[in-house]
């Protein structure tokens, strides 16, 4: 870098001095939306994995149970605000799926529910279409 008698950087340098510094800024500026998209990634998948895990959790502990038609359904109320979280993501997946294939909701989440229940645990309650609980 050039100096003038004053010791200071000569219009050159503080051009380079300048450049360098926009470069770091951008440099900087790139990494945080890296690490702040990285980050993002990494919460929606904690927060699907946690999604499974408190289905399968509140089917284990018996707070809830599957129904016929593909939706849980609370057996205690602590159960209910889970539940109802549950059935709604469930809600609109049904339906796109019976958009895309041209039939009701209802029609899909009944395929849905077999194989839910194809894949639940033993000791799972299970809401037939007459309303009676029985046990996987």
């Amino acid at each position: 870098m050039r100096y003038d008698n004053q010791m200071r950087p000569t219009a050159r340098g503080a051009a380079r001095i300048r450049t360098a510094r926009r470069e770091a800024f951008e440099i900087d500026r790139r990494q945080l939306l890296l690490g702040l998209a990285a980050v993002g990634a990494g919460m929606l998948l904690w927060a699907d994995a946690a999604h499974a895990q408190s289905a399968d959790a509140l089917r284990a502990s018996g707070a809830a149970g599957e129904r016929f038609d593909g939706f849980m359904e609370a057996r205690e109320a602590s159960a209910a605000a889970a539940v109802k979280t549950i059935n709604a993501e469930r809600s609109t997946v049904y339906a796109q799926r019976a958009k895309e294939q041209g039939i009701s909701p209802e029609q899909v989440g009944r395929v849905y529910a077999q194989q839910i229940l194809s894949r639940a645990a033993p000791g799972t309650w299970i809401k037939t279409e007459a309303g009676q609980w029985i046990r996987k």
